[in-house]
């Protein structure tokens, strides 16, 4: 964080230190001291992402990485509270601390009501000899893998058959540094290096300097997640561009050179290896380590994002020989660009050809009217070239964004997307959450609040297809063309 203590309150006397840390890739711990009046208190407070959902009769699982500050220390203690917005304390636990080395300190609070606005304190105990505290967190004991299990349960009852992940422009990060990583996302959750949110400071009118990645949610529990929700994984890694929204193509800080792709090569190997490869291998082991022998049995990869120009396939031509050597299985999905038309588009399509990859990522995010015209988009489309994944797409309605149009828009639109299913091998909606109070884009698929969550108009129709997938096209021609209603319908 560019503030240390970024999300955090202190009072009395608190402290930032790095010194024989618990954990070497998130080395800064803070130390507890008594406040040196009898009267004074010493700790710290945060109230999450605009309060804590406290759910009454819910179980509060608290942990936190601690040890006695002094090498000849003998107790310390800390008191953790839950409080409401009131500002009343509506649980507490106290927890000893009697070892000068890292230990994983818990304790279980219940809340006894519900509250939208609540909050977590952490006290120095009166009369504590000083201690250091690490990895503070606070889960709901219905959380799945640190998740919302009301989230979990929403993407699973949409049915879906793809999941792609991480996205989007955070794949290639405002600049190269801040890209995805996908290496420091997996093993422990406490050891795992905090990156910057490629939105948190785009849009001038909402700005969320506080939005980070923890990679709580890693590539590991993608793919548990995608296996729970039925979903075949599709991760997208960095061609080795940065953000080209965000830089100029001629800088050279913002793409690596071609002869200098072998470590992003490398981590595309890596992943496939991490999700398909032997326990006996380098990141199989990890797998199974982490919890999950077993392969993930992963098919298809994408590598780049929005990437358009001559820079992207000349790149991409250097992942995909090595991709094809090692894995000649893997479904290779590349880029058309952030435009669902025009000379960018156009030249992607012929590159991608060129190229060979299986699939091609289109993005359209249009009005509802683009949606309903467009429905026969792909009848016409080249049925021995590469597949289509519609990989983002939301009908834009100007005043009202999750409307109903909107929705039935983009139902009328995947009408085109069944009837084609030959050319068009699966399409993902986005974006898929947002926080009421904490959005930068609309329309989304899911909103919700700190205690729960809405099914937008939008969600209905994705569930809709989800629930109902059609096996058979049955054509329906007029004079030998396809029968097209009003608005191409």
């Amino acid at each position: 964080f560019p503030q240390r203590l970024m999300g955090w309150n202190t009072f009395g006397n608190v402290t930032l230190s790095d010194v024989k840390p618990a954990f070497d890739r998130n080395p800064h711990y803070v130390t507890l001291e008594s406040a040196g009046a009898r009267e004074k208190q010493t700790g710290l407070e945060n109230r999450g992402f605009f309060g804590m959902g406290l759910k009454k009769d819910m179980k509060y699982d608290f942990t936190v990485y601690g040890r006695l500050h002094l090498i000849d220390g003998k107790q310390g203690k800390i008191r953790v509270e839950l409080v409401n917005s009131k500002n009343d304390v509506i649980a507490k636990q106290v927890i000893n601390i009697t070892n000068n080395k890292w230990q994983k300190l818990t304790a279980t609070l219940t809340s006894p009501q519900t509250d939208a606005k609540g909050l977590m304190r952490v006290y120095l105990e009166k009369g504590s000899e000083s201690v250091d505290l690490d990895h503070i967190s606070l889960f709901p004991e219905d959380n799945w893998n640190g998740l919302r299990a009301d989230l979990v349960q929403d993407l699973a009852d949409l049915k879906p058959g793809i999941f792609r992940f991480p996205g989007g422009c955070i794949v290639e990060g405002t600049d190269l540094d801040t890209r995805y990583e996908w290496k420091n996302s997996v093993g422990a959750p406490e050891n795992r290096p905090l990156n910057e949110n490629r939105w948190r400071d785009t849009f001038p009118h909402r700005l969320f300097p506080n939005y980070y990645q923890s990679l709580g949610l890693g590539f590991y529990e993608y793919f548990l997640l995608s296996e729970k929700i039925g979903a075949e994984p599709l991760p997208i890694l960095s061609v080795g561009l940065a953000c080209q929204y965000q830089n100029d193509d001629k800088d050279p800080n913002a793409h690596v050179a071609v002869k200098d792709l072998q470590s992003y090569i490398d981590d595309v190997l890596d992943l496939i290896e991490f999700a398909n490869g032997p326990v006996t291998s380098k990141w199989g082991k990890l797998r199974a380590d982490m919890g999950h022998p077993a392969p993930f049995n992963l098919k298809q990869i994408g590598i780049g994002n929005e990437q358009w120009g001559p820079m992207y396939p000349e790149r991409l031509q250097k992942f995909m020989e090595q991709i094809h050597a090692k894995y000649p299985k893997i479904k290779i999905c590349g880029s058309s660009g952030p435009s669902a038309d025009g000379k960018d588009f156009d030249y992607g399509w012929e590159q991608m050809r060129k190229l060979g990859v299986d699939m091609v990522d289109e993005h359209y995010y249009k009005s509802p009217e683009w949606f309903r015209s467009n429905a026969s988009r792909y009848d016409k489309y080249d049925r021995k070239g590469p597949k289509v994944f519609a990989g983002e797409y939301a009908a834009h309605a100007e005043n009202d964004p999750n409307s109903w149009e909107a929705a039935l828009s983009e139902a009328a639109f995947m009408t085109g997307l069944e009837r084609n299913a030959d050319v068009v091998y699966q399409a993902t909606y986005a974006p898929l959450f947002a926080h009421v109070e904490g959005w930068q884009w609309r329309p989304d698929l899911i909103w919700f609040d700190n205690l729960s969550s809405v099914r937008s108009a939008n969600y209905y129709v994705q569930q809709l297809y989800g629930e109902n997938k059609g096996t058979n096209v049955l054509k329906l021609t007029e004079n030998g063309k396809a029968v097209a209603g009003e608005n191409g319908l």
